[in-house]
């Protein structure tokens, strides 16, 4: 018998050959072949989650009524410590009926929060260099990405003022990661000031990405999007326990601010999932409402890695800008190696220094002449890792 013969969606077709996937398959190869590869490519937290949420965890296991299906939108005791810790944090409030909706991740949540919210012939602004969810979410909802260079300031507002004016149709949704990945930029809370006075005097819904909210540095904190006046008027904010309570692996995250929004995104995801497992709900609500000790203490391990990578990288004469938050590097290339792309100079440090980090262009067309380095081997890793690039930058 021959062949079925059929065609994708068009949707899948609109993406485009997934960058990390060469390298991934690098990689795989050497580590096949037995070669120790220093794995800065993806930011995957490896510090363990801290032991009062694994034992809450491991209790909630054992009550047969987690075992059942949950809430779509999340369990209401779980929204109220959401409600919570916005209060407590960031003086928000937050209803937890209808200003709050739990996610399976923020790659999920901002994912199905696109397919609420737009469709053929929409548009998006997504600053670039972006986390690529943030631009290919826009894509699988089957609008249009419009970007934009990414910024922190006055001339970022004009050039957004400069496209809305002149785009038809207007944007419809305007997303925002700060502190940022992968860049690292961070801002001060005047600029979502600027944000709200924008999105309302055009109509556009904001969606701010907060990953990296506790991941700061030396005394710098960053501001939520929602402690702006009005802020909950136009847009909403994802926050991920990935990071803050290195938690990757659970899967856990949530959505606040605009009623109408998260109510968006709480119909969307009615219909495609049955909620997080019970027992890591229990779990969040711990980490939300317990002892935040454990949340600076990660922080603080970021920071002693980010001086070490930094400090023993400029040492060798590749010169980097420490950042004040996340858990990345934004390195620009060196000179001498800026011709070949920050494709092949990452393929290159994988090949000749069994040193894994991510190219630029990667996250978009402006991220090219970078890379981005997880901040996620330990110190030791870390200047081994250095020492074997130092070899090969000499030797190349």
């Amino acid at each position: 018998m021959g062949k079925l013969k059929f065609e994708f969606s068009n949707r899948l077709y609109r993406l485009p050959p997934y960058l990390f996937g060469e390298l991934n398959e690098i990689k795989l190869a050497l580590r096949q072949k037995g070669v120790d590869i220093i794995d800065f490519g993806m930011g995957n937290p490896d510090k363990p989650t801290p032991s009062h949420i694994v034992e809450k965890l491991c209790q909630a296991v054992q009550d047969p009524r987690n075992h059942r299906y949950s809430a779509s939108k999340g369990i209401f005791n779980l929204r109220k410590a959401i409600s919570y810790y916005y209060e407590h944090k960031y003086n928000v409030k937050l209803n937890p009926a209808n200003e709050t909706v739990c996610v399976i991740g923020t790659k999920e949540g901002i994912s199905h929060l696109s397919l609420a919210l737009l469709g053929p012939g929409d548009t998006a602004l997504v600053p670039n260099p972006a986390f690529p969810i943030h631009i290919y979410s826009v894509v699988l909802a089957g609008a249009n990405v419009i970007n934009i260079p990414l910024g922190n300031d006055e001339n970022f507002i004009r050039q957004m003022e400069h496209i809305t004016r002149t785009l038809v149709p207007k944007p419809k949704v305007l997303f925002i990661n700060y502190p940022n990945n992968p860049t690292t930029l961070t801002v001060e809370i005047d600029f979502f000031k600027d944000i709200v006075k924008f999105a309302k005097k055009h109509n556009i819904i904001v969606i701010h990405d907060f990953a990296y909210a506790d991941i700061t540095f030396d005394g710098y904190r960053s501001p939520s999007f929602l402690q702006v006046k009005g802020a909950k008027d136009v847009g909403v904010e994802f926050f991920t326990m990935s990071k803050s309570y290195s938690m990757p692996g659970w899967r856990i995250g949530f959505c606040v601010g605009n009623e109408r929004v998260v109510s968006a995104l709480s119909k969307i995801k009615g219909y495609y999932d049955y909620g997080i497992f019970q027992a890591v709900q229990i779990a969040a609500i711990v980490a939300l409402k317990g002892p935040q000790n454990d949340v600076k203490a990660i922080a603080k391990v970021y920071e002693k890695r980010r001086d070490v990578l930094c400090d023993n990288l400029n040492r060798i004469g590749w010169k980097v800008e420490k950042p004040k938050a996340s858990m990345f590097i934004w390195a620009p290339m060196p000179s001498k190696y800026r011709s070949m792309g920050s494709m092949k100079f990452s393929k290159l440090l994988m090949q000749k220094a069994n040193v894994s980090v991510s190219p630029g262009i990667g996250f978009g067309e402006m991220g090219e002449g970078f890379v981005r380095i997880a901040l996620v081997e330990n110190e030791l890793r870390i200047k081994q890792a250095v020492r074997q690039i130092n070899r090969v930058l000499r030797l190349s």
